[in-house]
């Protein structure tokens, strides 16, 4: 299966997803959030699509950006007919509150020709009132359930472009929905919990839910649902597949964690470097991967900064720039980012830098 350029499950890398948090109406400030993401490697984008003129938009967002866009469609079945005219790579639909089955049909009647594949997402909230009676709630298996039925109605339309997600709040039953449904289906998963949490919690059940599944070799696309930026969740989700080496290793920053002495704003240092490293090597993925650290202090500072490849160690307005365990020049703090960013654009393994 293909989203867009995307190629997802039979063995293609994992990818990760995020959803945009603006308006898809205003294309400007979708466009942008996009754009910031594609910088991080986020690989698939979807937007929500509540009514005809954000479906409508789809087509001057795809033309503006690079990744694939799936189209979030509740209640209204024509919205997806309407993203697809539009030209989206990707139909999301939740079975509980699309409609009949000729709604479904209606769909893939304006799918199918273009190739245009398409999610069956079941959340735990939106589940039929038919499965909760017949499972007594949202169990795993109703879940389980309510997917297989659907994609059975899509492939009776002649659709065979799926991908399927089960998604619950809570971690057990999540991963013990996607456990049994990877038994049942070869087709590919989307992996995510839904409403996961607020930028911790929601980044450790993710973490623990996605991760255990990944590690046994569960999962297609995944998302990290929080509620935060969507940055962060990209951030989230590579980091993931980062630990589990389903993705190359990303930029390796060290960064102390601040105390009385530091006169630098290193929390801001430390984020600035590790967003510029980060959309340096999405653009550059070969690129040698120097160990980074951002210390703020001039006390400890230069002497842990030894230990790292090239760092920057910042006080009083200041930074000294270290490579290889020499320090190299002296910048001011404004210029701190930029100067560390042309050393490790410069360093070569073989020359410490």
């Amino acid at each position: 299966m293909r989203l867009g350029a995307v190629a997802v499950g039979n063995g293609a890398p994992v990818s990760v997803q995020s959803m945009a948090k603006t308006d898809t109406r205003d294309v400007a400030a979708t466009v942008a959030q996009i754009r910031e993401l594609e910088l991080l490697g986020c690989d698939i984008m979807r937007l929500a699509v509540p009514d005809e003129a954000a479906a409508r938009a789809i087509k001057p967002i795809k033309e503006a950006v690079r990744i694939p866009i799936v189209a979030d469609i509740h209640f209204d079945h024509r919205l997806a007919i309407i993203a697809v005219e539009a030209g989206v790579d990707g139909l999301r639909i939740n079975p509980g509150n699309i409609g009949s089955a000729r709604n479904v049909r209606e769909v893939v009647r304006a799918a199918a020709p273009r190739r245009v594949p398409i999610r069956i997402g079941v959340n735990s909230g939106s589940l039929e009132k038919s499965m909760l009676a017949r499972h007594g709630g949202a169990t795993a298996e109703a879940l389980v359930e309510s997917a297989l039925a659907h994609a059975r109605m899509l492939e009776d339309a002649g659709h065979r472009d799926i991908k399927i997600s089960v998604k619950a709040s809570d971690v057990k039953r999540t991963v013990l929905a996607y456990r049994l449904l990877a038994e049942r289906t070869d087709y590919p998963l989307h992996l995510g919990l839904t409403e996961a949490g607020t930028r911790t919690a929601g980044t450790v059940r993710s973490s623990v839910a996605l991760g255990m599944l990944l590690a046994e070799g569960i999962g297609d696309t995944i998302r990290v649902s929080l509620t935060d930026e969507p940055a962060q969740e990209v951030r989230v989700g590579l980091e993931l597949l980062r630990c589990l080496g389903l993705r190359p290793p990303g930029p390796a920053v060290i960064s102390c964690p601040t105390c009385g002495r530091v006169q630098v704003d290193l929390i801001r240092l430390a984020r600035e470097v590790e967003t510029a490293l980060e959309q340096w090597y999405r653009l550059n993925p070969d690129a040698p991967r120097p160990v980074v650290a951002v210390m703020g202090c001039m006390v400890n500072g230069p002497g842990e900064a030894r230990d790292a490849d090239i760092a920057i160690a910042g006080g009083k307005g200041k930074a000294a720039l270290y490579v290889a365990g020499r320090r190299v020049a002296t910048v001011a703090e404004a210029d701190a980012v930029q100067a560390l960013l042309e050393r490790v654009r410069a360093w070569k393994p073989s020359a410490g830098g």
